[in-house]
């Protein structure tokens, strides 16, 4: 272990472990996945993950849903080699002198049909196009993933608007599925080991998703009755009038957004289309929450503190996508490189720095609550000490006279 290493070990043991505000991970990760979505560039993309990787190995509870970021990773690598597939298989238009790996058998297609090739030649140059592709949306993946990993979501629900309360329970009851199908999973193939089950492959699968289902199906059952014990779907005292205006308020200001960022990416577009609409569709929205949140009221336990780490930690994911959305006027081509001519891709500066900043999270974050593991050597005899510090010596051990 290094110098740095072990000072850093040393610190991080000396404060006191909480949990982070779920709000400032999100927004982190948003922010990387921000970058993410301005750049092809496999160097940086790499760079991401690695980011990312380390955030939520230093800072990840041991929480069920903590425990499914590697299936994430999983899910990038499936999402690479499915673009790569589809590339392969359905052409890119190969131009003449790209270096071509194999030749796939080719389908004549009608002429309706005709600006997808099937099969054909496979070069170089656009398979790495496709993978540098399904790397980005994989690095998004993981983006999301670690979010899911490192923030709580039942914790997120509480700083919800009161409108947004039972939208907010149906989100976090969808992203708990899969951490929670995870655990299950975990927990059946341990028993079956216990069991000395050595079933692998298709013979195992009914062993194992038998009982998976019926573990889901029992907290779906847990899940319900929990809801209607607190008059989850409840009308609350608004009257029919407020509701309906809170309806026509969310439903103006959602198109608002959406005619305010279609002016923004389009440049023919008129100027109301862009900015003023997306500002009045936020107006409306928030009158719709602060008018819809009157009928639900919650009381809050021990709420969440927003500290020094929150804001360095969201800061850190808005920094990035700062830098990223500004370096793209000064290093565009090197942002999102071609690989036709071939050539290995550069490394900018600037980006690569706004990346690295990221992981300043890792370090400025509070170090999670973990439970208590009792060591094994508690669970042994222990000998009496002395004065001075040393065992006293074992009457079962001492040495027999003759």
């Amino acid at each position: 272990m290094t110098t740095v290493t072990r000072a850093y070990a040393v610190s991080d043991s000396r404060r006191v472990p909480r949990t982070l505000h779920p709000v400032a991970w999100w927004v982190w990760a948003l922010g990387l996945a921000v970058a993410v979505n301005r750049t092809t560039n496999p160097l940086l993309l790499l760079l991401v993950l690695a980011v990312v990787g380390f955030v939520v190995a230093n800072r990840r509870t041991e929480a069920p849903w903590a425990r499914a970021f590697k299936y994430y990773l999983a899910l990038a690598v499936v999402v690479i080699g499915l673009r790569v597939v589809f590339r392969s298989v359905f052409g890119s238009g190969v131009a003449l002198g790209d270096h071509i790996m194999f030749r796939l058998p080719s389908i004549a297609t009608p002429s309706w049909y005709s600006g997808v090739r099937l099969g054909g030649p496979v070069s170089l140059e656009a398979t790495l196009s496709a993978a540098a592709d399904g790397l980005r949306l994989g690095t998004l993946i993981c983006c999301i993933g670690a979010a899911n990993a490192l923030a709580n979501p039942k914790r997120a629900l509480r700083v919800l608007p009161g409108a947004l309360y039972e939208l907010g329970v149906a989100v976090v009851v969808s992203i708990s599925v899969a951490p929670q199908l995870v655990e299950s999973v975990q927990r059946v193939a341990r028993a079956r080991r216990l069991r000395a089950g050595r079933s692998k492959g298709l013979r195992a699968l009914r062993s194992v998703a038998i009982p998976v289902l019926e573990d889901a199906l029992e907290r779906s059952l847990l899940l319900a009755a929990a809801m209607d014990s607190r008059g989850y779907g409840r009308a609350g005292p608004a009257t029919r009038a407020s509701r309906r205006i809170t309806a026509a308020l969310m439903v103006t200001g959602m198109l608002g957004l959406c005619a305010g960022a279609y002016g923004l990416l389009d440049g023919t577009a008129p100027r109301y289309l862009g900015l003023p609409a997306i500002l009045a569709g936020a107006a409306l929205c928030c009158a719709g929450l602060v008018l819809g949140g009157r009928r639900v009221t919650r009381s809050h336990y021990r709420p969440d503190p927003w500290r020094a780490p929150e804001w360095i930690v969201a800061g850190c994911g808005i920094t990035t996508a700062v830098l990223l959305y500004a370096s793209t006027r000064l290093s565009a081509a090197d942002l999102n490189p071609t690989f036709s001519p071939l050539h290995f891709p550069a490394l900018p500066i600037v980006p690569t720095i706004a990346i690295l900043f990221a992981a300043v999270a890792g370090f400025a974050a509070p170090p999670p609550r973990h439970p208590h593991r009792p060591d094994s050597r508690e669970y042994t005899s222990r000998r009496p000490e002395v004065a001075d510090g040393t065992l006293e010596p074992d009457p079962a051990r001492a040495p027999v006279p003759a």
